[in-house]
This record gives C-alpha cells, sequence and structure tokens, in this order.
C-alpha cells in the first residue's frame, strides 16, 4: 500500500507560562479531530495556526482527506508528552484501518493551552543503529512458558512501531492469544486477558539493577504515560548488555534490586501497569540502563518455537506464535 501524502504544520512562538495538563488536553483534541468536530479544534488554535492553515474549511478539507486516505484509528498504540521550547506536545500514535504503518497525530499546547502546533502523518522510518549485525553475547531464552503471540517484532516499522525509538529499536511486545483473541469474556476486565497473571522469567542469567514494584495496574481504556514502563525490572545480563520488563502487574515482583537471578527465574506477573493499552509483556535489550540514554540491542533467543517450528537461534516476528522449545 502507497503511503498518503499528508501535509503538517509546526508554528512555534514565545508565550507565557503553561497552565494545563497536555495528556488530558491531547486526548481531548485528538477525540475530538477523530470525531469530526473541527469547529471545536479550529477555536483552539492560535491566530497564527489558524492563518498557517488558511481557514475552517481548508482545515476540513484536510479532515476528510486524511479520513478517505487512512480510514479510522482502531487502535492507540502509544501515548506521550513531552517539552519542546515553549510548548507542551501530545503525541499519539495508533493503528488505523486503511494503511499498514502506524500514524503518528500530535498537537502543541502554548502555555496558555491553545493549540499552536498540528501534525498528522505515518511514523518515520525505523531509527538508524550501529547494531544491525550486533549479535546477542547472552544466552537468552524466552521471559515466559507457553505459547505467546508476537504483537508487535521485527526490525522494521510495518512489524514494530518500537522501531522509531533508537533505544527501543528492537524491542517486542507480547500477549497471550486463543482463537485469534487477547482475552475472552468481559473485554472491560483485566482477568480476561489470558496474559494476565501468567509468570515472567528471566530471559537469561544476570543481576537486578533497577525495579519498580507498587504502581497500580490501569482499567482498560486508561493509561499511566507519566510512568511508561509501570512496574518493571531491569536486568544487567552479559557486558553492555541490558534487558527491560515492563507492565508487570502492581505487587507481584518477586526480586529486589541488586539480587542475582538465573535464566529462567519468576522475576513477576504479567500486568497492565504503565502505557498500556491492555495486558501485554514489554521486553527489550539496550547498551545501558537508562531509557532515556542508550541504544537498542537485537534480542536473538535461543531453543524455542515459531508457529509449531525449531528454531536455534533467532529473532520473532510480529504475528508469531512463540514458546520455548519442547
Amino acid at each position: 500500500m502507497n503511503r498518503p501524502l499528508l501535509t503538517a504544520l509546526f508554528c512555534s512562538f514565545t508565550l507565557p507560562a503553561f497552565a494545563q495538563d497536555a495528556l488530558d488536553m491531547g486526548r481531548e483534541r485528538a477525540e475530538a479531530f477523530l470525531a469530526g468536530d473541527i469547529e471545536t479544534i479550529w477555536a483552539d488554535m492560535t491566530p497564527q495556526m489558524q492563518e498557517g492553515l488558511g481557514s475552517l474549511d481548508d482545515f476540513s478539507a484536510f479532515h476528510q482527506q486524511v479520513s478517505d486516505q487512512l480510514g479510522d484509528e482502531t487502535a492507540i498504540l502509544d501515548e506521550s508528552t513531552t517539552a519542546e521550547d515553549d510548548f507542551e506536545v501530545y503525541t499519539r500514535i495508533g493503528e488505523w484501518s486503511s494503511i499498514d504503518t502506524p500514524i503518528i497525530m500530535q498537537f502543541a499546547f502554548d502555555p496558555d493551552g491553545m493549540i499552536g502546533g498540528f501534525l498528522i502523518q505515518p511514523q518515520p522510518e525505523a531509527a538508524p543503529s550501529t547494531y544491525l549485525d550486533y549479535e546477542t553475547k547472552s544466552d537468552l531464552r524466552l521471559p515466559f512458558a507457553g505459547e505467546w503471540h508476537v504483537f508487535w517484532g521485527g526490525r522494521d516499522i510495518a512489524d514494530n512501531y518500537h522501531a522509531a525509538s533508537s533505544a527501543q529499536r528492537f524491542a517486542y511486545d507480547f500477549v497471550v492469544e486463543e482463537d485469534g483473541q487477547s482475552y475472552s469474556g468481559d473485554p472491560e476486565l483485566l482477568e480476561s486477558y489470558h496474559c494476565w497473571g501468567r509468570e515472567i522469567l528471566a530471559p537469561a542469567d544476570g543481576q537486578v539493577i533497577a525495579m519498580v514494584n507498587d504502581l497500580p495496574d490501569q482499567p482498560i481504556g486508561e493509561t499511566d504515560a507519566e510512568n511508561a514502563a509501570g512496574n518493571h525490572v531491569i536486568l544487567a545480563l552479559a557486558e553492555g548488555e541490558f534487558a527491560f520488563l515492563a507492565h508487570l502487574q502492581q505487587n507481584s515482583i518477586r526480586v529486589q534490586q541488586g539480587q542475582d537471578v538465573s535464566s529462567g527465574d519468576v522475576l513477576g506477573l504479567c500486568g497492565n501497569s504503565g502505557n498500556t493499552s491492555e495486558p501485554h509483556l514489554h521486553f527489550h535489550l539496550q547498551t545501558t540502563p537508562d531509557l532515556m540514554d542508550g541504544e537498542g540491542l537485537p534480542a536473538q533467543f535461543e531453543n524455542y518455537e515459531a508457529d509449531g517450528q525449531p528454531i536455534a537461534r533467532g529473532e520473532p516476528v510480529r504475528g508469531q506464535t512463540v514458546g520455548p522449545a519442547t
């Protein structure tokens, strides 16, 4: 499928101190845009922003172009806020019905809470990496027992929206599926999800260098963008290899900082804490223990099965069902 050609505008200028939460404002404006409530968004734009877009009719035509080319948003993959100059920027990454590539939607809010920037476009290409040929030093096993589904995984954006991030360049999101679904029963209940409460295992011998255990699990439909990893464990494995296992269940972590662990030891239980839309396990390797200052590393697992086929050493890819070799 060809990428749509979408226009984007990001105005920048100086205004007084910021006053309202960007995450809530961003969600509200994003939902309004998706619902076609263009007049409300237009009224919230700065004069400079309106001048740059032309007119309300021009903005309405742009909204129609987005709808025609991208379809409807079908899932929220990630939400975050960042400070850029005098703006608070809300970024939302989602799946849309008419394109395989994840879509970025951004609103930039000035200190008065007015929209001073807006962008919607396909997610950029995968981040450049000097580790494309890297061979994992640790003897990695899958960090769970039984069969799990690779929801996001691979080296291309289409397979793995994490690939746009340098630190999470080769990250994975795993869920458990039965009959093609990650849950059964009421999708509003966390316990309806098949991976909820399953044991998360140490992927290799290592040492716990950081962990968080007390954050609440988010109800379905809510996220905690301020604590994106939620309850998590960071392990030091081989030299220069650090493993991140995130979104664990509140008060389920069974290890302590400084503790040595062996491959297969139980670290905690799969949960829904942090910036997550449903229970799942996030896993990735990187060069440092600091999520904001590191580069992602390929994670080559050993002795597992993918869609029923034995794999001696490999990297799972989105859509596969994987589990330790039997």
